[in-house]
């Protein structure tokens, strides 16, 4: 209760402070904004001239002050901007515009629930703006971070059309609960679908994008939030880092309508190298041969066996074809600002039947009724349209299935008719027909997005304001599924009933969201310039989900569960979770040379039980600007020069729901129906918890023609949230519990250049990133296996202290004997055997380096950008090769080129192995198949024209473009996969890097115009 009141008393002292610091005058309000882009500037010190009374602009660029009359002069500076004196006269309302001295300095950066300055900051945030990806096809703000922000990795997991994207901000913090950053939109925590995505199924691996629901031209900035001292606001959610996207609002200006126009075509960046029929037929005939079986009598004849050639990979791709279109108006005046757009995207995908479409739209209402009240709301509904192919490593997927189909099958008959189970020239398992698999099932998601808020903001006192927000995340998917009897699952499983099958799904995740903050800035004496934050914030979040399946259909022509002959399967459920909290933040700067800030937040979570619900995530950050002292004004060349140093915990409370209860479910035993213990209770169970250290250095030269930013990081995240192994005579083998420890350490560079400025502008943006994640403790030392099922070892994957998670585990191959042609392991435990026990660490899918480089030119009215996106030091476990470069184990699956150089005699020098039919020693799970996942990738070139102004101004056109871009151009790689960017299993921390018949990425063509009127 102490605690409290001292709380309560302090806050009412910040009340009653306006009262002491202002003598009786005129009270003056208005707004600070930047003739460059019309945009509130925070942090600009305003002072009375001749007096020390002085405030500060706060989050909205809004500021409150009292002078002693008409005939005061206000004086308006900040660092980077020009500073300006201004009369006031008879006005009681002055808003001002200035001018920029340094863009770098001087930008707007949302750092949680406030604004500020880029000079101000203490922390390490990356801030991305939309201009780097205007031209560019993306479908959703999580890719458009890719390649743009040290510290950032961001992996496209496959080239599906709103297919899921992996995000990483330093590194992996977890084993078992979410490594994703917290998305904030608008102030609020979106939906992002958790591990498996906002369908419940993840076709192979690989899930959709809840993000591709927005509309990426509607971003005004992003900025990512990367140490405690930025990120420990958010507190429980805040470990794996913080991404802030800030929509466009409108402004006090002329109404002014820009359309956009974007239409392209799409390819796979790189097909699969197979053999045909002739080259194919050879190998299995040897391999027959070898095992000392007749190839005749197994139907391998030459002439008749490869009198067919089919190339499954052109048989279910095609050249896709994309279009988007934009229109959108934004305009206002003092008092009312409005902005509203509609977009359509549709992007065809590159495999057959497999296409998204997406409707959205967004309106922005900002007013001030009085010179203390203001208040408005925003809206953004979307409405999209996924038509899913099964991929990956589905058995009846369709890539996966064209990559390994025999060429001596064919899609169709002599009549045109696609060949099903019941046909004898069906191939059957294990690859089916892949055309079929593609053109005949239906796996249609439909998802709705209602994103909606209001808020109201309240001068109380003087530049002391009371902001309250209401916003709701209603996000409806509805999954419309049906397999006739002409697929394999449909027609061929036998556990079905070869009369069809399908499938209805329905969930909804509506996440409610109440934000009330009081801030207060003011200035002492002129040099002392403080900014205070309190909050309290209330989250409920619930999931409904539903879904029945049915089969036996009386024929193909009836597709929905009502004509299913047997409804045997279906369930529903609801979940609620919430989150109750508490936050402060408190920044402190001193002739803004000093600069300090203090944060904490105070979260209560319902996911973890009594004892352990409620934390405490604090943090605190110094910065000193070097380049303000007085023994640095002999540097002219050095425009800014800035040292900080943050410190600060945060956690991550992203496990499910009632991990920490002692949970039962409904069994069924001797045919009755009862319950029965499904979980142990864990009463002391709480969040994952990061230490986090940053020092950092900015630099700016030149007139910020030369810009630096170096930090360097050590993460270290304790208490994790794993399965606890304990004794089985329990009746349970594991209990939810925190143990273990994990260690991330880096460094970032970020290095920004004006490298030409004249008629022809060039600009250079260069991001390094450096992370070494490590495995630091588990509750043994004993390895813990995770991913596929391995051959000859355990899994694909293992944790392991020591190791880094991603590392991959199997035999070490040591080559091919030349005498025999077999496969050569290490024998690690020298018991004369290759066996399980010999299962060593074999590569890791993390890389060393990754980054990249963007250049821009532009020349009256013509720009060029270019994106070098790259990985270096990573390695990739090509899994597909052990099906497609298998030596033998089995003939069912066509083989890549790499096969026409197996051993085939005594004296031979090679890496693959003799062919020998049923032999899978030379194909155990070893080295063999790890592989170099570095690479560099022109990411997007972009090269657009602006119509001079007065060509297009005499038809009352604004601004008028054309451009064309391009994304993923070339890839310079020694991968011998199709892409050396995918991962099977999508999002996944212990077993990423794994390619696993995984779809490749698309390159696309765009050509674009806007037109601003």
């Amino acid at each position: 209760m102490r605690k409290y009141c001292g709380i309560i008393s302090w806050l009412a002292l910040l009340v009653m402070l306006p009262g002491y610091l202002l003598a009786q005058g005129q009270r003056i309000t208005g707004r600070v904004t930047s003739t460059q882009d019309g945009l509130p500037i925070p942090g600009v010190n305003i002072v009375v001239k001749g007096t020390t009374n002085g405030v500060s602009t706060d989050a909205n660029g809004n500021y409150s002050i009292t002078v002693p009359g008409s005939s005061a002069i206000l004086l308006l500076t900040s660092i980077g901007l020009v500073s300006q004196e201004v009369a006031i006269g008879n006005r009681s309302v002055v808003n001002v515009q200035m001018k920029e001295a340094v863009n770098e300095l001087t930008q707007v950066v949302v750092t949680g629930y406030n604004t500020t300055q880029r000079k101000d900051i203490t922390g390490s945030i990356a801030s991305i703006s939309p201009d780097k990806f205007k031209d560019i096809p993306v479908a959703s703000f999580d890719q458009a971070l890719q390649g743009q922000a040290a510290g950032v990795q961001v992996t496209q997991s496959s080239g599906t059309p709103g297919g899921g994207l992996t995000v990483r901000i330093r590194g992996n913090t977890s084993i078992t609960a979410s490594n994703k950053p917290l998305f904030i939109v608008d102030g609020v925590p979106v939906e992002d679908g958790g591990t498996d995505g906002l369908s419940s199924r993840d076709f192979g691996g690989q899930t959709d994008n809840a993000f591709a629901l927005f509309n990426p031209n509607d971003i005004e900035s992003i900025q990512v939030l990367k140490d405690a001292s930025a990120k420990a606001i958010y507190g429980s959610r805040a470990a794996n880092g913080v991404v802030l996207i800030t929509t466009k609002r409108g402004k006090a200006q002329k109404t002014t309508f820009t359309a956009d126009v974007q239409r392209g075509i799409t390819d796979v960046v790189r097909r699969p190298n197979l053999l045909n029929s002739t080259e194919l037929l050879e190998l299995q005939r040897e391999a027959v041969t070898n095992a000392g079986l007749d190839p005749d009598k197994l139907g391998l004849i030459k002439g008749v066996t490869d009198g067919q050639n089919t190339d499954w990979i052109d048989a279910v791709l095609r050249k896709g074809v994309y279009q988007q279109y934009q229109l959108s108006t934004q305009g206002g005046n003092d008092r009312t600002q409005f902005y509203l757009s509609g977009s359509y995207r549709d992007e065809q995908g590159v495999q057959l039947n497999n296409q998204f479409t997406r409707l959205t739209g967004q309106m922005k209402l900002d007013h001030k009724a009085t010179d203390k009240l203001s208040f408005g709301t925003n809206i953004t509904l979307s409405r999209a349209l996924n038509k899913r192919v099964k991929g990956d490593n589905f058995l009846d997927g369709v890539y996966s299935g064209a990559i390994k189909s025999l060429p001596y099958y064919s899609p169709y008959n002599e009549q045109g008719r696609l060949y099903g189970p019941a046909d004898t020239e069906y191939a059957g398992f294990p690859n089916f027909n892949p055309v079929a698999q593609a053109l005949l099932p239906r796996f249609n998601a439909y998802t709705v997005k209602i994103l909606a808020g209001l808020y109201a903001e309240y001068e109380i006192l003087q530049n002391l304001r009371f902001r309250s927000k209401v916003n709701i995340d209603y996000n409806n998917v509805t999954e419309d599924q049906f397999e006739p009897s002409t697929t394999a699952i449909g027609g061929f499983l036998p556990s079905v009933g070869g009369q069809g099958y399908g499938v209805f799904i329905n969930q909804s995740y509506s996440t409610f969201v109440n934000t009330n903050t009081l801030t207060y800035n003011f200035q002492l004496a002129e040099k002392h310039q403080f900014n205070v934050l309190a909050g309290f914030e209330a989250l409920q979040r619930t999931q409904r989900s539903g879904n029945v399946q049915g089969r036996l259909f009386p024929s193909d022509d009836f597709t929905y569960i009502s004509s299913a002959g047997v409804v045997d399967q279906g369930g529903s459920s609801v979940v609620n979770s919430g989150l109750l909290s508490t936050f402060g933040e408190a920044r402190y700067s001193y002739e803004e040379k000093y600069l300090a800030t203090i944060t904490a937040r105070y979260d209560g979570s319902s996911r973890f039980g009594q004892s352990r619900r409620f934390g405490v995530f604090p943090s605190a950050s110094l910065a000193w600007r070097i380049s303000s002292e007085k023994f640095m004004e002999q540097f002219r060349f050095l425009s800014d020069l800035k040292l900080r140093a943050s410190y600060g915990f945060t956690g991550n409370e992203r496990i499910g729901d009632f991990q920490f209860l002692g949970t039962w479910a409904s069994a069924t035993y001797s045919g009755s129906t009862g319950v029965a213990p499904q979980a142990l209770a864990n009463a002391n169970l709480q969040w994952e918890r990061t230490r986090e250290s940053n020092i950092g250095l900015d630099a700016s030269f030149f007139n910020g023609r030369l810009n630096i930013i170096l930090d360097a990081y050590d993460n270290l995240t304790d208490k994790l949230l794993f399965a606890q192994p304990i004794p089985q005579t329990t009746g349970f083998s594991t209990v939810q519990g925190n143990i273990g420890k994990v260690s991330n350490k880096g460094i970032e560079l970020t290095i920004s250049t004006v490298n030409v400025n004249k008629a022809v502008r060039w600009s250079t943006d260069l991001n390094l990133s450096h992370n070494s994640n490590k495995v630091v403790e588990l509750a043994s030392t004993e390895p813990v296996f995770r991913g596929y099922q391995g051959n000859g070892v355990f899994r694909t994957n293992v944790v392991l202290p020591g190791q880094p998670l991603g590392t991959f585990w199997g035999l070490k191959f040591l080559g091919v004997d030349p005498a025999t042609g077999d496969a050569i392991y290490d024998d690690k435990n020298g018991d004369g055997r290759i066996t399980p026990a010999d299962g060593q660490v074999i590569g890791n899918a993390q890389p060393k380096l990754y980054g990249g480089l963007t250049n821009k030119v532009s020349w009256k009215g013509i720009d060029l950008s270019t994106l070098l996106q790259f990985s270096y030091g990573n390695s990739i476990l090509n899994f597909s090769n052990q099906t497609l470069l298998n030596s033998g184990a089995d003939i069912q699956n066509n083989q890549v080129r790499q096969a026409l150089k197996r051993w085939r005699k005594e004296g031979d020098i090679t890496s693959v192995p003799r062919y020998v039919y049923q032999n899978t020693y030379n194909n155990y799970t070893s080295s063999r198949f790890v592989e170099d996942g570095s690479y560099l990738r022109l990411k997007n070139v972009s090269l657009g024209y602006n119509f001079p102004k007065k060509w297009i101004n005499k038809y009352k056109v604004a601004n008028a473009r054309l451009y064309v871009s391009a994304t993923n151009i070339l890839t310079w790689t020694r991968y011998s996969g199709a892409d050396p960017e995918v991962s099977t299993l999508d999002g996944s921390t212990t077993s990423q890097g794994i390619d696993f018949f995984t779809f490749p990425q698309v390159k696309t063509v765009v050509v674009g115009a806007t037109l601003s009127f």
